[in-house]
């Protein structure tokens, strides 16, 4: 039996993998602002132990991944999956917006990570999930600010894979599309004042976000299952792109990179050595 530890447990992505795990035998600790959201949606269950925890606050961080030891033993995945969107032009956001979505998607990733590792390295196992977009691999108009938070969360998790490897723990980072979830809600996105000089770009993307509103290509409850053949994967690969979408546009940002690359590489090898000192 395996022992889960998701964050943002009581709806989305969340809930459906909260609910794939415990049919497939798994323990999950759900956590979430309000565990009774969480019980509300999947009742009383022997291997599901709901926990209260806004990620924005380390001590609670510290406090879940502690129930879910003295009730479990043990943490075996993480899936970082909390987290918000921020609809916005770069310029458009405030300071406080972009302060909120950094410190939940990104801050309050690290701290639930800083809080379950531990218990992982005692262990020298496990497999840290974190949920980015392609967002975070590819930027769009009027997603900047939250793309960023994610450009994060896949640099965060290169590095912990590197990190990691020789304790025996496992990091991924998976990379969904447009999934029909309640992402583009109001409960789940946050839309900055609009500047008019913006309307042909994020003012576009702000009419698509409202047209594709429940009628997004991905579907979520595959999602769910595609997150246990991950984590039964016994050379889980670092990063996991979800969604036909997502495929297309990162290989479309790795050839425009390797075109720019082409075009500018006399240019930057030339700023390479020092010369001979006369």
């Amino acid at each position: 039996m395996r022992v889960w530890f998701i964050t943002g447990a009581s709806r989305g992505f969340g809930a459906l993998i909260a609910a794939e795990a415990l049919a497939a035998g798994d323990a999950v600790v759900a956590t979430a602002r309000d565990p009774k959201s969480v019980t509300a949606r999947f009742g009383e269950h022997p291997r599901l132990l709901a926990v209260t925890l806004d990620v924005t606050k380390e001590e609670q961080a510290r406090d879940a991944a502690a129930a879910a030891i003295q009730r479990f033993g043990r943490i075996d995945i993480l899936l970082n999956n909390a987290g918000y969107g921020l609809l916005s032009a770069v310029e458009e956001a405030s300071a406080q917006e972009v302060e909120h979505v950094f410190g939940t998607n990104v801050f309050g990733l690290l701290a639930v990570t800083r809080a379950v590792l531990p218990h992982m390295r005692r262990q020298r196992s496990g497999h840290v999930i974190n949920i980015s977009s392609i967002g975070g691999y590819s930027a769009f108009a009027g997603w900047g600010v939250y793309g960023a938070t994610k450009f994060a969360v896949e640099g965060l998790t290169e590095a912990l894979a590197a990190e990691l490897a020789p304790l025996g723990i496992k990091a991924t980072v998976v990379e969904p599309g447009f999934f029909r979830t309640d992402f583009l809600d109001a409960q789940s996105l946050s839309v900055s004042k609009p500047i008019a000089d913006y309307a042909e770009t994020v003012g576009a993307t702000r009419q698509l976000a409202g047209d594709l509103n429940h009628a997004q290509p991905g579907n979520p409850a595959k999602l769910a299952k595609a997150m246990l053949a991950l984590v039964e994967a016994p050379h889980p690969p670092l990063r996991l792109p979800l969604g036909s979408d997502t495929l297309a546009r990162i290989e479309s940002k790795n050839r425009g990179v390797a075109e720019e690359i082409a075009t500018w590489r006399q240019l930057a090898l030339s700023t390479d050595g020092f010369g001979t000192a006369p």
